[in-house]
C-alpha cells in the first residue's frame, strides 16, 4: 500500500536544461520520505551516467531502453523501434504493479516525438495509471494533448546557457 492518498501526474517539458534534474530531484526527496520510486529512461543508454550509477547506489530500480546512438526524425531504424515498445511496455508494468509510489518516464515525451512510442498510448497510461502513484514525465515538445492530460506541466525554458559559447557537456554536471 502506497503512503501517498494521491498522486498527480507531473510533466517537464521545454527546450531548456533540467527536465531530468527536476524529476530526479523528485526522486530523491522521496527516498528521504520512504516512498518507493523507480526510474525507466527512453532514448538513454548509458549505464555510467552519473545519475544512473547514483541511483543504483540508493537502491532505486532504474531501467534503459534506449540503444547507443542518436535517434534521426525520418530515420528511424527498426531497432530503435522494437527497444521503444519494449521500454513502453516495461514503463506500463512499473506503474500498474503498485510496487512503487514514484514513477519516473524520463525522456518519454520524445519518444513520442519522435513516433517510437505513439501519444495515444500514453493518454491510456495516464487514465489507467493506479490512483496512489505519482507519474513524472520527462521530455521536449510535449504536445498540446499530454499537457492537457496531466496535473502539472512545468516548461523549462532556456534564456542564457553556457552551450552556446561553446561549452561542452562536463560529467557530474549534465551526465
Amino acid at each position: 500500500m502506497s503512503p501517498l492518498e494521491r498522486g498527480y501526474v507531473q510533466l517537464y517539458t521545454g527546450d531548456g536544461k533540467g527536465k531530468t534534474t527536476a524529476a530526479l530531484g523528485l526522486v530523491l526527496r522521496a527516498l528521504g520520505q520512504g516512498l518507493r520510486p523507480a526510474v525507466l529512461q527512453f532514448m538513454k543508454a548509458d549505464p555510467n551516467w552519473g545519475e544512473i550509477v547514483t541511483l543504483k547506489r540508493f537502491g532505486v530500480p532504474v531501467q534503459q531502453c534506449g540503444l547507443d546512438h542518436w535517434v534521426r526524425a525520418g530515420k528511424i531504424p527498426a531497432e530503435d523501434r522494437a527497444a521503444a515498445v519494449e521500454g513502453f511496455d516495461r514503463a506500463r508494468a512499473l506503474v500498474e504493479s503498485e510496487d512503487f509510489d514514484v514513477v519516473v518516464l524520463d525522456e518519454l515525451v520524445t519518444a513520442v516525438f519522435f513516433e517510437l512510442v505513439p501519444l495515444s498510448s500514453v493518454l491510456e497510461l495516464i487514465a489507467a495509471k493506479p490512483a496512489a502513484v505519482e507519474l513524472v514525465i520527462t521530455g521536449r515538445r510535449a504536445p498540446d494533448e499530454l499537457v492537457a492530460a496531466v496535473d502539472l506541466a512545468t516548461e523549462m525554458r532556456p534564456l542564457k546557457h553556457y552551450y552556446d559559447a561553446g561549452v561542452q557537456a562536463r560529467p557530474g554536471i549534465e551526465f
